[in-house]
């Protein structure tokens, strides 16, 4: 299969979860490293929850890569997701002690994932929608650098135990122990949301009428009794600064925000990490992104994203 290498959302040539094996490739250095892009994009960006510092992984891994002496380098796609591995292991702990003191709660870096005819298989794109999921890498953030790493590379892109060994410098039996912990927090700690995404659509419209008619009836009568709303502003939009709780609140709290609001919005609809999200917009500039997810029917959990930091990546797109 082959991919835009510029999303994170996708995988690149030989780097799904069916397999690995390197191919034969053009000597060229330039040439063997965008092979690779979008397969180290995307382990970068699901380490990290960023786009932009996966971004700044997998430059740095260039440059590391331009500067090695290749005729040491037996294996091209081993030595570069070594590298970007290690790379983002090394930001995500910095990262960590930065979200200590982030302003609100924190949700992922939004990416646009359009995996059109370069992933065919039903269960394959679903299986690499899941992977960058916002419900997925909330759940993430919980595992040490180590064990998100083991996870990423074994869930997300099919690694062997024995590969992910040599990327982390472990022995396999240690790698097996971190792969069976990282995924018994993530059992433990991911909702088991429906991903059907034409009832998730369906539901996502008559949200947004609901939402900006202030029809707190309606609202109702689409949440679950116990959903949550989660707004990540960073201290620089108005957002909750708290998780709000209850189907009751969630509806009062838009209806709130629909009666004060003083601007004109635009909607367009997006696939923001895996699944339909609503994009509203103020004078063509991104303001929000708004995506739900869905259980049995009804909104289980609403995300909005308005930290301007985290948007800057959907202008761009």
């Amino acid at each position: 299969m082959t991919t835009d290498q510029s999303n994170p959302g996708e995988v690149a040539d030989g780097a799904g979860p069916a397999g690995y094996a390197d191919r034969p490739g053009p000597a060229d250095p330039t040439a063997v490293f965008e092979t690779h892009r979008a397969m180290l994009t995307g382990v970068a960006y699901r380490m990290l929850g960023r786009a932009a510092d996966a971004e700044d992984v997998v430059q740095e891994a260039w440059l590391r890569w331009s500067a090695a002496d290749r005729g040491d380098v037996r294996e091209p796609r081993a030595f570069l997701v070594r590298v970007t591995t290690r790379l983002a292991i090394d930001r995500l702990r910095q990262a960590q002690s930065r979200r200590e003191s982030y302003v609100g709660p924190w949700l992922p870096e939004p990416v646009v994932t359009d995996f059109g005819p370069a992933v065919p298989d039903t269960a394959e794109r679903a299986l690499l929608a899941d992977s960058v999921s916002l419900a997925l890498l909330v759940v993430l953030e919980s595992l040490s650098p180590l064990e998100r790493a083991v996870f990423v590379l074994r869930e997300a892109f099919g690694f062997p135990f024995a590969e992910i060994a040599a990327v982390l410098d472990r022995g396999e039996a240690a790698v097996r122990q971190l792969a069976a912990r990282a995924r018994k927090h993530v059992d433990e700690g991911r909702p088991r949301y429906d991903v059907d995404p034409a009832e998730r659509r369906d539901l996502t419209e008559r949200f947004l009428a609901a939402a900006t008619g202030g029809d707190l009836d309606a609202l109702l009568a689409m949440l679950a009794p116990d959903a949550r709303l989660v707004g990540d502003s960073g201290g620089k939009a108005k957002a909750p600064l708290r998780i709000i709780e209850t189907a009751r609140k969630i509806g009062r709290f838009l209806v709130g925000v629909s009666q004060r609001a003083d601007e004109v919005y635009e909607y367009r609809f997006e696939e923001v990490n895996g699944a339909t999200a609503l994009i509203s917009l103020v004078g063509g500039r991104i303001d929000a992104v708004f995506q739900i997810e869905v259980q049995g029917g009804l909104v289980a959990c609403v995300y909005i994203l308005r930290n301007p930091d985290k948007l800057r990546g959907l202008a761009r797109g």
